[in-house]
């Protein structure tokens, strides 16, 4: 079992931005992700940094926190490009991050580079693509590629990942194609549980849908070949009908992390708190959580 953090970049790094990660490594988070968006739903008109440059700075200054992407997408990111700031973070966190990464949605980052949005199918077919290539491009001294939508001619990956073969992938997805790219190329796999539960289902709906989600990674695990334990299943908490409630009190937590550990997620993570904002949390509470919370839930 372990508990991570997630970090938004929505504060200048001299004024709280740095401090913010420091606390999540003096709290003992297993890994302190970010979101790599070029903004974000009710945080469009303020301040939004780019998680490539915050995850180096945040790299320089912790020791021991691994660190990570949750999520990273094809809306705005080719893999070419995208490779070379991986290979290049991997090197100055000296093999400490994880790159969480999903086929994109339908919000700012969709249309911010003049496009317009993809549809699902479109985003799934990209995603099939994109994924496959990362994992060469982290891999092999130099790759070519001719695609439908990726093109690499000769892309060199020299030295490569201090971590080896490549840094780990953290795929998320719950759609068939979306697992099967888990099954194959990651080592974890990411969910936010069934979106259409959101609003209006129950936890026990909700839990009902995150152990069918993990019974098709199983499958597609096996289809393949693959032993599905060696697959980390990883809960990003805000997003399930609980919404807040996990963290409005340490037992609170315990429950919500007892009943998702039991369905088979191995990582839960959780927001770093923001005033005034979705992710509102008593600050000392989210420090309780961190430090007393698995002692709770161990055997």
């Amino acid at each position: 079992m372990r508990l991570s953090t997630v970090i938004l970049p929505v504060r200048r790094w001299n004024e709280g931005g740095r401090d913010e990660w420091l606390r999540a490594e003096r709290l003992g988070f297993h890994t302190a992700y970010t979101y790599d968006h070029l903004s974000w739903r009710t945080f469009r008109d303020g301040p939004w940094f780019g998680a490539v440059p915050t995850l180096t700075a945040a790299a320089a200054a912790t020791e021991r926190l691994r660190l990570g992407t949750l999520v990273t997408s094809p809306n705005f990111r080719h893999p070419v490009t995208l490779a070379k700031d991986l290979l290049s973070l991997d090197d100055v966190s000296n093999g400490r991050i994880t790159l969480g990464i999903g086929a994109g949605g339908t919000g700012f980052d969709a249309t911010a580079l003049g496009q317009e949005a993809w549809t699902p199918r479109e985003r799934a077919d990209r995603f099939a693509e994109f994924v496959p290539l990362l994992d060469r491009l982290l891999t092999e001294d130099s790759v070519s590629y001719d695609g439908t939508f990726y093109s690499a001619s000769e892309a060199r990956g020299i030295p490569g990942c201090v971590q080896r073969p490549r840094l780990p992938f953290a795929v998320a997805a719950t759609g068939p194609r979306g697992l099967e790219l888990a099954a194959a190329h990651g080592q974890a796999w990411v969910t936010t549980g069934d979106p259409k539960l959101f609003e209006t289902g129950t936890p026990e709906e909700s839990a009902a849908a995150i152990r069918g989600q993990i019974e098709r990674l199983g499958k597609a695990c096996v289809e393949i070949g693959r032993d599905a334990s060696e697959v980390e299943r990883i809960l990003l908490t805000g997003f399930t009908p609980e919404r807040g409630g996990p963290m409005e009190s340490l037992d609170a937590f315990v429950d919500f992390a007892g009943r998702h550990f039991a369905l088979g997620i191995t990582e839960i993570a959780v927001h770093a708190p923001i005033a005034d904002s979705d992710f509102a949390a008593d600050q000392r509470v989210f420090e309780r959580i961190a430090t007393e919370a698995l002692g709770q839930l161990r055997p």
